[in-house]
């Protein structure tokens, strides 16, 4: 039977709960008196989080935050589609990076993109969440195979997902 030495242990699940969490810097602190609607997308803030639905006659108009991020340029998740198949299938990718974003912007407002740039070969794709792009990234990887690399900042609430084939 072999014995561990008592000070090298494994890392367990608990221990993640003391690790420092990245905290998106665009979420409120507090949530808005009341019933809200973001006057540039049309989601209401109700029962504690922001969804689709029709406004009460008394929401107040208030910014969510996935439009504060549109507005400032400020992507909390970029995708790279970059490779040979890229330039060959273009249409097939962006139409599932659409459709990716369309299924998780029905249940949660808050995850879209904010802008498709096409480039030398290579599309960059930046998203208001970082679950958007995580998303997007597993969709291609499932759908076409290829290299996905994905890193996560230890600093901040960001992604940086590459796809290539």
């Amino acid at each position: 039977m072999k014995r561990r030495d008592p000070r090298q242990r494994q890392r367990r699940h608990i221990d993640r709960a003391f690790d420092a969490p990245r905290l998106d810097p665009y979420l409120e602190r507090s949530k808005p008196r009341g019933p809200a609607v973001c006057p540039d997308c049309g989601a209401v803030f109700r029962r504690g989080r922001w969804q689709w639905g029709e406004a009460a006659e008394r929401a107040k108009p208030h910014l969510c935050p996935a439009c504060r991020r549109v507005r400032e340029r400020e992507p909390a998740g970029s995708v790279r589609l970059a490779g040979p198949y890229f330039a060959a299938h273009r249409d097939e990718l962006v139409a599932l990076v659409r459709n990716e974003e369309n299924r998780e912007k029905r249940l949660h407002p808050l995850q879209r993109i904010i802008a498709l740039r096409e480039s030398r070969g290579m599309l960059e794709v930046t998203t208001t969440d970082v679950h958007l792009a995580r998303r997007i990234g597993d969709a291609l990887s499932h759908a076409w195979r290829g290299n996905l690399e994905i890193r996560y900042s230890p600093d901040e609430y960001r992604v940086r997902v590459k796809w290539s084939r």
